[in-house]
């Protein structure tokens, strides 16, 4: 059997993929929840882009606990470059990219979204929390910003801008196409791409992922919006894109009055 096949009564099967580069003071973290998963079927994958720090030290220990810990170490073109090489070692029925500083959220996570899985289920998607450096909760993400996720995700939502943080979005590997590399909103368009051709998006109604915020789309915000306008251009046209993009400014103006002294994203 290849990793293209699998029986029909088999369990499901999650490949999670960690990209990480330097991370010696973050992956630890990342490590232990997938380590602490209840749910027995899963693959994991690191794949580091040959860092210099004491990263590998810390995969060689939690391979010494994890039978299913897969890794390479290996220079790479940047993040998306090595997402994409996390495709292509994945084997499992669905995907998930967890990235050096983020969480599982409970160890029980992967279990529940596996309970969620039918016959046409081709993207299971959920809740994010914000966290910082300390871990402190700030909230969710649709608390803390102006996206909020439906109960029934489509492609077409993704006009109003990214709906499900990336971590919180995890599709069929059978589906899920390869990044762009010179686009710092790829995982937008990777997700729109997914949800065009998925048969049923399933809203899990819990919190998948705990986000580490201050990513390289916020470190570098002006050149993620125009990327983000490329994606939107794409996909939907320039007129819709141009609309969307007002209707987003205002929709940001308005936020920004209603969380005066409040946390926000």
């Amino acid at each position: 059997m290849n990793k293209e096949e699998r029986d029909a009564g088999s369990p499901v099967v999650f490949s999670i993929v960690t990209v990480v580069y330097n991370g010696e003071s973050l992956l630890r973290g990342t490590m232990q929840s997938v380590f602490e998963q209840t749910y027995p079927h899963i693959e994991y994958w690191v794949i580091d882009g040959a860092s210099k720090d004491g990263t590998l030290e810390i995969v060689r220990e939690y391979e010494q606990k994890m039978p299913n810990l897969k890794w390479i170490s290996e220079k790479d073109r940047g993040l998306y470059d090595a997402m994409n090489k996390g495709l292509l070692k994945a084997t499992g029925d669905f995907i998930q990219f967890l990235n050096c500083g983020d969480h599982l959220h409970a160890s029980d996570t992967i279990e529940k979204l596996a309970a969620l899985v039918g016959s046409n289920t081709d993207v299971l998607y959920g809740e994010t929390l914000l966290v910082n450096e300390e871990r402190h909760s700030a909230g969710t993400m649709s608390e803390l910003s102006t996206r909020k996720i439906p109960a029934k995700l489509r492609w077409k939502d993704y006009l109003g801008g990214m709906l499900v943080v990336h971590q919180s979005f995890i599709p069929r590997r059978t589906l899920a196409p390869f990044y762009m590399e010179n686009n710092l909103c790829a995982d937008f368009d990777w997700c729109i791409q997914i949800l065009k051709s998925s048969r049923e998006n399933v809203f899990s109604d819990i919190i998948i992922t705990d986000y580490l915020m201050g990513g390289m789309s916020k470190q570098r915000h002006r050149q993620s919006l125009k990327d983000r306008f490329e994606v939107m251009k794409t996909h939907f046209g320039l007129l819709p894109t141009i609309a969307s993009h007002i209707r987003i400014l205002f929709r940001a103006f308005f936020h920004r009055i209603l969380r005066i002294n409040k946390a926000r994203y």
